[in-house]
């Protein structure tokens, strides 16, 4: 049974105030994952507040040292928007089904992703590091941000 809405709209403005777009359906999804090109960083959001409580901090603060972002930032909600979210792992389907987790794709591939055990127990600012350098390896073609970005 999905967490009611009330719960967890703070969890989801967290990462729309940066930027990310839920993605709230099946169709949402496969609207952008049927034929994507560029990076795409997708966050598995979820309500653990261990390990969730750290990992959108470490998203805001990679996003906001990194020289580069992914083309395109999106999100899912575990516990929330359940199809949303099946669907979303299937597109990373070699990768064990984590929440929170942080996937980093290239033209649709997994090139980098981050399971909740590599999360947990870390500090924001030891997860935000390990981010920026994924950010920075697999979008380095990406246009890079200056002062007024």
């Amino acid at each position: 049974m999905p967490y009611h809405e009330i719960q967890v709209r703070p969890m989801r403005e967290e990462l729309t105030r940066l930027g990310v777009k839920e993605l709230r359906t099946i169709e949402d999804v496969d609207a952008v994952f049927a034929n994507p090109t560029g990076t795409q960083l997708v966050f598995v959001n979820s309500v653990c507040g261990c390990a969730a409580g750290g990992a959108r901090p470490a998203l805001a603060m990679a996003l906001a040292a990194s020289k580069v972002r992914p083309d395109e930032l999106y999100s899912v909600f575990a516990g929330q928007d359940l199809d949303a979210t099946a669907r979303m792992r299937s597109y990373f389907a070699d990768y064990e089904p984590s929440s929170p987790s942080i996937a980093l794709l290239k033209d649709g591939e997994v090139v980098h992703f981050i399971h909740r055990y590599m999360i947990e127990g870390r500090h924001p600012q030891q997860l935000a590091a390990d981010l920026v350098t994924a950010l920075e390896t697999w979008c380095s073609g990406n246009q890079q941000l200056t002062a007024s970005s």
